[in-house]
């Protein structure tokens, strides 16, 4: 089947509005459920990123829109790229990869059978424990306990499905066994590598509009990497997706048929986004697209820092204006902007007037009061 041809701003229009970043605004069960994932970040400078996902799609979204989601057993913790929250309705797609963890070593987390025994046993006993539940320097009522190999046995067995994260406490995972966390309602059947592969295709087109067969299965095995492609031919032949060429770009991709039907109009609506985004995070699909070059750095010296601590990307429409610098001091309430940095050919002055009741909703967002200008 000869491929689509797409202007490479229909392109930029298709891969924003597959983010619901453009478009009616969705419950926050919907965003999560549309988007397959949102990533779990521990960096506080500014909210966490996973709720940042949430507000950047619908704005009246607060953190405790997510913890009642988890308490409901609507959304789950597990894996996806990175730690991430997933809807419970996809529960079963995580078994292949906790199955793939019973059956590998980790250096991060080495198969201690005879601690990861221990533990479970006390969870099973006690109820829902954290890791610091463990720690523990003489010898009490539960026995002696060494707390790093306890901490490796807790996050091995949650790798490997026989724990779950019941909830966090601040931020500290609390651990339960599967049956206490997983509603009865809930398919907990080992999905096919072809369903698994079917699901892998879907998952990523429909929130990211435009992808390669290599992006799809990224980070599978080897045998799911080809039968994602096989799924993909045979998908193709069904016309349920379409190998799309997208002008400028030399490498061919894939889109579902009805996200190609539905492209929409021209937005201007501005988007502060988190580095952490799911638009955000396939740093060379900015820069192919978007001409957007994009790293975080938190991880860079401070003096190597060109544009700060946690730049956030600005998204106007479909193109990528500025990125800023900013932090909540949470004592005083005050949101600082600590630097601006606008891409080419961006009207600065016009910029910065339109981003002014996006910024005031995101310093309100964030817990602070006012909105300060430390810019330079």
């Amino acid at each position: 089947m000869k491929a689509i041809k797409l202007p490479l701003k229909q392109a930029q229009r298709l891969m924003v509005a597959c983010q619901k970043l453009t478009g009616p605004t969705l419950e926050p069960l919907q965003i999560i459920e549309h988007l397959g994932y949102v990533q779990v970040d521990t960096i506080s400078v500014i909210e966490r990123a996973h709720h940042h996902v949430f507000w950047s799609r619908n704005q009246k979204y607060r953190p405790v829109v997510l913890t009642n989601l988890i308490d409901s057993r609507e959304v789950f913790e597990y894996w996806s790229h990175a730690a991430s929250y997933l809807p419970m309705k996809d529960y079963r797609y995580s078994l292949p990869m906790k199955k793939a963890f019973q059956k590998r070593e980790s250096a991060w987390f080495p198969k201690d059978l005879k601690m990861m025994k221990k533990v479970l046993t006390r969870i099973r006993k006690e109820g829902p424990l954290r890791s610091k539940d463990f720690e523990m320097t003489k010898k009490g009522k539960t026995g002696w306990w060494d707390w790093k190999p306890a901490k490796k046995a807790l996050e091995r067995l949650f790798l490997e499905g026989k724990l779950e994260i019941t909830r966090r406490d601040g931020f500290q995972k609390i651990y339960d066994i599967p049956e206490n966390v997983i509603p009865n309602s809930v398919d907990t059947t080992l999905p096919s590598e072809v369903e698994y592969a079917r699901f892998l295709v879907q998952r990523t087109l429909r929130h990211h509009g435009l992808a390669t067969g290599s992006e799809i299965a990224y980070l599978r095995k080897s045998q799911t990497k080809m039968t994602v492609f096989t799924a993909l031919n045979e998908m193709v032949a069904a016309g349920e997706i379409a190998e799309v060429s997208v002008e400028g770009v030399d490498q061919p991709y894939f889109a579902l048929q009805k996200s190609l039907e539905n492209i929409p109009k021209v937005s201007s609506k501005i988007h502060i986004l988190s580095p952490f985004d799911n638009l955000i995070i396939q740093r060379k699909k900015l820069v192919t697209f978007f001409d957007f070059d994009y790293k975080i750095e938190c991880y860079v010296p401070a003096s190597k820092r060109k544009y700060g601590y946690f730049s956030l990307p600005i998204l106007q429409g479909s193109r990528f204006v500025a990125r800023i610098d900013c932090k909540a001091d949470r004592i005083n309430q005050q949101f600082i902007i600590q630097s601006i940095h606008y891409e080419k050919k961006v009207d600065k002055r016009l910029l910065r007037k339109n981003m002014e009741s996006k910024l005031l909703a995101f310093t309100q967002f964030n817990g602070c009061n006012s909105l300060v200008f430390n810019t330079r």
